[in-house]
């Protein structure tokens, strides 16, 4: 990765706690025999006129992709869990407006990280159902949000 100063890493989780977004998500799948997957997503906005910082914020971290919206803003995005991971342990001390987020998803992206998802049990399904409310609950979403119950039906924890 990068030249990852303490500097360049606290202005990149301010720009995180301002104009990013966390998420911990479950994709419905027709084509395995789990019928879901997990995805972990760090993700940088800004408009189009200004997105050289995102470049910027991709070649300090050395991944990711940068993608230009229809509404005029243009988006980085990280996805994987060992990156997730590697990325908020470095940004983690200086998050300070989303620190429960970032808690949560570098927890789910820990356990996702270290254990197939064919071998996951019932109560790291649980944790990773309650993790998911966690980030949910403390992200502005203008989508409707899965409940809890939602949540549990399609990890297959309740009839």
């Amino acid at each position: 990765m990068g030249s990852q100063s303490k500097i360049n890493l606290s202005y990149i989780a301010g720009f995180l706690d301002g104009d990013g977004s966390l998420m911990l998500q479950i994709k419905k799948r027709k084509d395995s025999k789990l019928k879901r997957r997990f995805m972990c997503t760090i993700c940088f906005y800004q408009d189009s006129r200004h997105e050289k910082s995102l470049y910027w914020i991709r070649k300090i971290l050395g991944i990711g992709y940068i993608s230009r919206r229809n509404d005029g803003m243009t988006e980085l995005r990280i996805n994987g869990f060992k990156q997730t991971k590697e990325i908020l342990h470095k940004l983690m001390p200086f998050i300070r407006f989303k620190k429960e987020q970032a808690k949560a998803l570098y927890d789910a992206a820990n356990l996702l990280n270290h254990k197939d998802s064919r071998l996951l049990n019932k109560k790291d399904l649980l944790k990773l159902a309650n993790l998911i409310i966690t980030i949910q609950k403390n992200n502005y979403v203008t989508r409707k949000k899965k409940t809890k119950a939602d949540i549990l039906k399609i990890l297959d924890l309740i009839p």
